[in-house]
């Protein structure tokens, strides 16, 4: 997750602005933690070697005690608490810095953190008696698919949006017309992030097992994707997002095994798996899809979070730019360059 974090090019050129900005005599947090790894990565002058996050790791388990353990921890609960932890940082920050005047109401803080990840979501709910439509908004940093045997990422996100019917004890009540009615209700994209964040819904609780499992199945993610499930009003109906990093998870349940991580650097695929990189062929990706058994077979190699980057135009910008090597503008730092994941 620290590699896809590092390789979302807007992300690393905002912590590390950050981070330059920061007063010697800083308070520590989880955000100034991620920067000073971040930093040393960034300023490092040899052309290979590796980082090991100890002191990030050390401040992410006295922030939070689910990850001081040397449980199995979850990429995708790894991610949420990172960005909405450095989210209440800056949020913080500002309103020391900017205190609201007494009387006003304190007005919501929109960082740089928010203006890369997050995106809007519609909540629309139809009465099915007078066809009033009710529509409230809301704000995502990164959506969760369910996922099905043999679909595409377009198809879970086409399935986010389908309609569900509200009905028997679960009837809406419609303001129109002033009674308890049947509904359909679904969720569209109001607004498209720059950084879209896709989180592939693996682990389950099935009924038939009577515990949680992974699922095996094959979901095939492009590396050029359109949100197919816009708001037919929004902005950025034709927002096009390239895939720059893919974290996977390696394991046949949910309470064990390992992340790896795909990052496009070059446009040449990486493989980091802590303190290893390698490079992998654009067809390599095909064996992180999924299985089309329902076992899996031998291959537990799954595409898990997936992150692209809206294309604003035909230049890409998600993955380094050629000449600034893995480490950003300085350059000098190729793709042998790891930071070990330790539990995560």
């Amino acid at each position: 997750m620290l590699q896809a974090l590092y390789f979302c090019k807007p992300f690393r050129h905002a912590i590390l602005e950050y981070h330059e900005s920061l007063p010697k005599d800083h308070d520590e947090s989880l955000l100034t933690a991620l920067g000073d790894l971040f930093s040393s990565i960034s300023n490092q002058k040899k052309r290979t070697g590796v980082f090991s996050p100890k002191r990030f790791i050390e401040r992410l388990k006295k922030d939070n005690v689910i990850f001081n353990s040397y449980m199995h921890q979850d990429a995708h609960e790894f991610f949420n608490f990172v960005v909405n932890e450095c989210c209440e940082v800056l949020v913080k920050q500002h309103r020391k810095e900017h205190p609201t005047p007494e009387g006003e109401p304190t007005k919501p803080v929109k960082t740089w953190i928010h203006e890369i990840f997050e995106g809007g979501l519609t909540n629309q709910t139809q009465c099915l008696w007078c066809e009033n439509v009710t529509s409230r908004h809301e704000a995502f940093m990164d959506l969760s698919l369910d996922i099905e045997q043999n679909a595409s990422v377009s198809a879970c996100l086409k399935q986010f949006s389908s309609n569900e019917l509200l009905a028997s004890q679960d009837k809406f009540q419609c303001d129109a017309c002033g009674g308890l009615q049947e509904a359909h209700k679904r969720m569209l994209v109001k607004s498209s992030p720059k950084v879209l964040a896709l989180h592939l819904k693996r682990f389950k609780y099935l009924e038939s097992l009577g515990r949680h499992a992974k699922l095996m199945h094959r979901v095939v993610f492009p590396s050029e994707l359109k949100i197919p499930n816009m708001e037919e009003e929004a902005e950025g109906q034709d927002a096009a997002y390239q895939l720059f990093a893919v974290v996977v998870h390696v394991g046949s349940g949910p309470n064990h095994g390992h992340y790896v991580c795909l990052v496009k650097s070059h446009g040449q695929w990486l493989t980091y798996d802590d303190d290893t990189v390698e490079r992998m062929d654009d067809e390599g990706m095909n064996n992180f899809f999924g299985s089309t058994r329902e076992h899996g077979g031998g291959n537990t190699e799954h595409g898990y979070i997936l992150f692209y980057e809206r294309v604003d135009g035909a230049e890409w910008s998600g993955s380094v730019a050629p000449g600034e090597g893995a480490r950003g503008a300085r350059g000098g730092l190729t793709e042998a360059l790891a930071t070990a994941q330790q539990s995560q």
